[in-house]
């Protein structure tokens, strides 16, 4: 049976230049490529669609010979707070939560192994999935104005991924004071513990990202593939199939309707229990 077209305006996979999704942008600036984050009306929640796109830049990257290196950022003031917990995207997405979840859509291990250099530009809040996106990047350039958290503990799921990475990172104590406590970090705090690479001036931000992308792409290519390698065995695999099943139990689907209802969940004691959402 035949399908239809797509119409330019309509929700399409990724393709080319296009990823897919029109919250995310793939600009060719000489040989680097900037893939921003581009939904300011969601305060740039990763959709599925998002999500895949950024994977598939980075293969894009990986296969263009006329490019070096690839940068990610985000607008405004925020950098990524992670997944879309109301299920949007919606028509403009090709990929929807339903449609997603037998599918490994997330960047994190392409971010991570990528054969060219990735610098996170981080212009702003950072947290969840953002978050592991700067993690995994090679170099994490970051706004003195960027704030860091991890909450998925309080949504209701083991992200095993981020416990297993923070205690190589960071260590155990710190590593329980993110996840337990949920605290922010400042930029300065976050340089502090180790888990980014500079802090410069937010009006600076994109010229010093770019300009250490450009350094980590004059190095030689399979030499500092041996070398991320090295990094990638220290760093570890994450516990998989343990964060699986959590993303399918109770909690997690307690998790979302409490976000979604801006309070806290049934978990808390009654006598513990905040205003709004945690």
């Amino acid at each position: 049976m035949a399908q239809t077209p797509s119409t330019p305006d309509s929700p399409r996979p990724p393709e080319g230049d296009w990823l897919g999704t029109p919250y995310l942008t793939f600009e060719r600036q000489g040989p680097i490529a900037v893939c921003t984050i581009d939904r300011p009306e969601a305060r740039n929640a990763l959709t599925p669609a998002m999500y895949f796109g950024i994977r598939y830049a980075v293969g894009r990257v990986s296969q263009d010979t006329e490019l070096a290196g690839l940068l990610i950022t985000g607008v405004g003031d925020v950098f990524a707070p992670g997944g879309d917990m109301t299920g949007g995207g919606g028509v403009d997405d090709w990929i929807t939560f339903g449609a997603a979840l037998g599918m490994d859509v997330t960047p994190f291990d392409s971010v991570r192994t990528s054969a060219k250099p990735i610098v996170s530009a981080v212009n702003g809040l950072c947290q969840g999935g953002g978050m592991q996106i700067a993690l995994c990047s090679d170099l994490s350039v970051v706004s003195e104005r960027a704030t860091f958290r991890v909450p998925e503990l309080f949504r209701g799921y083991a992200d095993t991924y981020y416990s297993q990475m923070l205690v190589r990172l960071i260590g155990p104590v710190r590593t329980r004071d993110l996840m337990f406590t949920g605290r922010v970090l400042s930029a300065q705090e976050a340089l502090h513990w180790g888990l980014v690479t500079r802090v410069v001036p937010h009006e600076d931000l994109f010229g010093v990202a770019c300009d250490l992308l450009a350094q980590s792409c004059r190095t030689a290519p399979r030499a500092r593939n041996v070398i991320k390698s090295s990094i990638d065995n220290y760093l570890g695999l994450y516990d998989r199939i343990g964060m699986t099943s959590s993303l399918m139990d109770a909690e997690a689907r307690e998790g979302v309707r409490a976000f979604k209802e801006r309070r806290s969940p049934d978990w808390v004691h009654p006598e513990l229990r905040t205003e709004g959402r945690l």
